[in-house]
């Protein structure tokens, strides 16, 4: 078969959809029948399960991952002239969300077998104006949340989980969204566990935090018309909790497709001149992409593309390089392993959905190579 004729998904969420389809159908149209659109009560049930899924004392739902990123720093109070530790190897809305308040990213390079934040660069990083961590548990597996939290706990800091690729993960038994002070996730559609738009989540075990992210999220009020502090509009649709609901009853099943997927791809790429991903004994993985890296990846996308196997680059330029964020004090020298990474970095087609048949055909064409 010619890769016209083949069509293989990079996520495939119609196959997904069409196994979920009726229930879905029917939790939205529950919500179209209630006309509660806005902080409905698919709202506060999601909240109740995903805390309960996640062992953190609360769930905040909200309008994307970005918002959970900009809500829980409002919520520690950060501020223009603050400082947070962060990797340069991420999507912006990381970094981006630091810059929107007027204070400052600081990175600390990236370990190359993980591609998380390394652990033993971040207090090297700290000032007297650094007020968070923001580790980011890239591409589906958690960072070194003991390690990161030590230094937290040594320096008086906050660490803020950006789990917006690794809901449903666990580190050292432990699920990620309940590893720090406070976790920030993403529901799009592409994420491991996706709504149909935009949508996000914000966990802490925190009593006062938490208070306070829910207030934020919706305008800053604490009762209806009366404003305790500013907030955004940041609240989570009805309609997406609906469907999220739906969804994250099938949820560990999935988790369990995607490690056979990314456990089927390493064993048939075992021996490649690809590098597979690594994933620690103490944690797991919920492979949001399946990434390898080439030192030939231009060539090999190129080829893939013609036998009809879609790619995608996750992450091509670091942070300190992006013209929104950039930072003439970060130099290619100051972060060799994110350098080495972004140059050979690239992603396979992966979802719980992904058939047999269709691996061995992207392997195949890898193999061909």
């Amino acid at each position: 078969m010619t890769g016209q004729q083949r069509k293989i998904p990079f996520i495939d969420l119609q196959a997904q959809y069409r196994k979920y389809q009726q229930e879905i159908g029917i939790a939205i149209q529950s919500v179209l029948d209630s006309s509660q659109y806005i902080l409905g009560q698919d709202v506060s049930d999601l909240e109740k399960e995903l805390a309960a899924f996640t062992g953190a004392s609360h769930c905040i739902g909200c309008s994307s991952g970005t918002d959970a990123l900009l809500l829980a720093l409002m919520a520690i109070g950060i501020k223009p002239g603050d400082e947070v530790i962060t990797t340069p190897f991420t999507f912006i809305a990381t970094a981006e969300m630091i810059a929107l308040l007027g204070a400052t990213p600081v990175y600390a390079d990236i370990d190359e077998e993980t591609y998380n934040i390394d652990a033993t660069l971040i207090e090297a990083k700290i000032t007297p104006r650094t007020k968070a961590i923001i580790p980011v548990s890239l591409y589906g597996q958690p960072a070194d949340f003991d390690e990161i939290n030590q230094v937290a706990a040594r320096n008086g800091l906050v660490v803020i989980e950006d789990a917006a690729q690794s809901f449903g993960a666990e580190y050292k038994e432990k699920k990620s969204c309940n590893l720090s002070d406070i976790a920030c996730t993403s529901f799009f559609p592409s994420k491991p566990l996706g709504c149909y738009g935009d949508g996000g989540a914000v966990f802490t075990s925190d009593e006062t935090i938490a208070a306070r992210l829910r207030a934020m999220m919706n305008h800053g009020q604490s009762e209806r018309y009366k404003h305790a502090c500013i907030g955004i509009n940041g609240r989570l649709d009805t309609i997406q909790a609906a469907v999220l609901r739906v969804k994250l009853k099938y949820f560990e099943q999935e988790i369990r497709e995607r490690s056979i997927v990314a456990e089927r791809y390493n064993r048939l790429l075992a021996g490649s001149d690809l590098i597979i991903p690594n994933i620690l004994i103490d944690r797991s993985s919920v492979f949001a992409q399946y990434s390898v890296r080439s030192t030939r990846r231009g060539d090999l996308i190129a080829h893939l593309a013609t036998r009809g196997v879609p790619t995608a680059i996750h992450y091509p330029i670091p942070l300190y390089r992006q013209e929104a964020l950039s930072d003439s004090s970060c130099s290619a020298q100051s972060f060799p392993a994110t350098e080495a990474v972004t140059r050979e970095i690239m992603s396979l087609p992966m979802s719980a959905f992904l058939r047999e048949e269709q691996q061995d055909y992207i392997v195949g064409v890898i193999r061909e190579f």
